[in-house]
């Protein structure tokens, strides 16, 4: 791997796939219904539990508007590090639906859409491996969980 390469995965989400640095994934888990929280929106059906950690579980396809629901009948868990520095959630958790594809990437085998960032969650787009990818918004993705699951409390602990 030469200076220029980063090691990505592509998630398979409805109606696209996701280009993330394979450093942002925690695991790829199996999927398990996801624990309600009342007065959440459609993309954050609840959270689940993994490893000790109420994870929130958001639906991509749903908060961009890529797709009305997701079909979780043979969906995995993709959970994420968050970037934001979270103390009371340091991971979240998107619906795959697949398992997610090993890649690595330079900029020569990337092209970027301009424009492209026009969705909620969505950092932009690019051109890589001869598809269409979205490059999520991570820390913006990591916000909306947290306010998602813990109402308005702050990220962190720390002050500001």
């Amino acid at each position: 791997m030469s200076a220029g390469e980063i090691r990505c995965v592509l998630v398979p989400v409805t109606q696209a796939e996701l280009l993330l640095p394979n450093a942002a994934v925690a695991e790829v888990a199996a999927y398990t219904s996801p624990e309600p929280i009342a007065g959440t929106p459609d993309w954050m059906p609840g959270t689940i539990l993994w490893r000790g950690w109420q994870v929130p579980l958001i639906h991509f396809s749903v908060l961009a508007g890529l797709a009305e629901q997701e079909d979780a009948s043979s969906a995995r868990l993709c959970v994420l590090k968050s970037l934001i520095g979270s103390e009371r959630m340091p991971y979240f958790a998107l619906l795959a639906q697949g398992f997610p594809r090993l890649t690595t990437v330079d900029r020569s085998s990337m092209t970027t859409i301009e424009n492209s960032a026009d969705s909620v969650g969505v950092a932009g787009r690019v051109l890589v491996e001869g598809s269409t990818a979205i490059i999520p918004d991570l820390d913006q993705l990591a916000d909306l969980g947290v306010q998602g699951a813990f109402g308005a409390l702050p990220a962190s602990d720390k002050p500001s």
